[in-house]
């Protein structure tokens, strides 16, 4: 099972087009920016070059981890790591693993399954991390709510992604 780096790309380029929305003033914008305590100077005076750039690239390697929790697959290599019989394509596990893979290699690989899976990653990892630096900043629960929204709906959406078309 080899990684598709374009798949990835796209994947993450979900958190770029789910944030234009999510934090468009037009939805939630206002609001978050009232809960962060963040001005319209204090935006203006962003090298957004920098900060666009570094959000792709975190949302790039946060959909190569999200793949690990979306296809269920990747696993069956983990159980058989530091076998010395899995270089040779012909030993008896390597045999068993195509066989596996090629009954079962596609089962629950779809956009559903890698959205619920990538929903349970926003509430049980996003939101736990999120919620924890927001209470010790003296942020309100409207700024964790609208933040682990915005999280729980990205990476559901980049699980499906990832899931349906890697």
């Amino acid at each position: 099972m080899q990684v598709n780096f374009l798949v990835l790309l796209i994947a993450a380029v979900v958190p770029m087009i789910v944030g234009f929305i999510w934090y468009n003033p037009k939805t939630l914008g206002t609001a978050w920016m009232k809960a962060a305590e963040v001005s319209e100077d204090k935006m203006k005076g962003a090298n957004m070059a920098l900060i666009f750039g570094l959000s792709f690239v975190f949302a790039y390697l946060l959909a190569m981890a999200e793949q690990f929790m979306v296809i269920h697959q990747y696993h069956v290599y983990s159980i058989f790591q530091g076998d010395p019989t899995m270089s040779d394509p012909n030993s008896a596990t390597s045999l068993m693993i195509n066989d596996f893979m090629a009954k079962y290699g596609n089962n629950f690989r779809t956009f559903k399954h890698g959205a619920l899976h990538g929903t349970i990653a926003g509430l049980f990892v996003a939101l736990p991390i999120i919620g924890t630096n927001a209470l010790f900043e003296r942020k309100s629960f409207k700024y964790i709510f609208i933040n682990a929204g915005y999280w729980t709906i990205t990476l559901a959406l980049m699980g499906g992604v990832i899931c349906a078309f890697a």
